[in-house]
């Protein structure tokens, strides 16, 4: 991810080098496909709360007509910060990014949308912005 300090909604790619897989695996974040429209019969999502003992789910649309205090929340979402727990983002519908810092400190960019499903470790900085798209629809997630 670029230091650009532009609207943070947009893409700030450093170069056309795309991170991989194995590249987010190596600090912890992992990443499943995980279809949106069935999830809740979803064998890999069933199998993903059962191993690692999540009991609930919240879900959040990030509109300005659904998510009360809506500028305050998206401003509070970008501010870097880490948890003491491992952090499980599920985009049902819509797009946006969630930046986390690689192990020399650099962020990295990773572009969600409907049906991508990451698990950021305790203790890695991370945020979450919308992308430019969610002026025309709505970023659905389970938290």
């Amino acid at each position: 991810m670029d230091d650009s300090e532009e609207d943070q909604r947009l893409p700030h790619r450093r170069d056309d080098t795309d991170v991989s897989l194995e590249q987010l695996a190596e600090i912890g974040v992992e990443y499943v496909f995980v279809d949106p429209k069935n999830y809740k019969e979803n064998e890999k999502l069933e199998k993903l709360r059962s191993e690692r003992g999540y009991t609930y789910m919240d879900q959040i649309e990030c509109c300005r007509e659904k998510l009360p205090n809506y500028d305050a929340r998206i401003k509070a979402f970008y501010e870097e910060h880490l948890h003491d727990d491992e952090e499980v983002r599920f985009i049902l519908e819509g797009s946006g990014y969630f930046d986390v810092r690689d192990k020399q400190d650099k962020w990295i960019r990773i572009f969600l949308e409907g049906g991508d499903l990451i698990v950021m470790p305790a203790g890695i900085y991370h945020r979450f912005t919308l992308d430019r798209n969610v002026s025309d629809r709505e970023l659905n997630q389970l938290l």
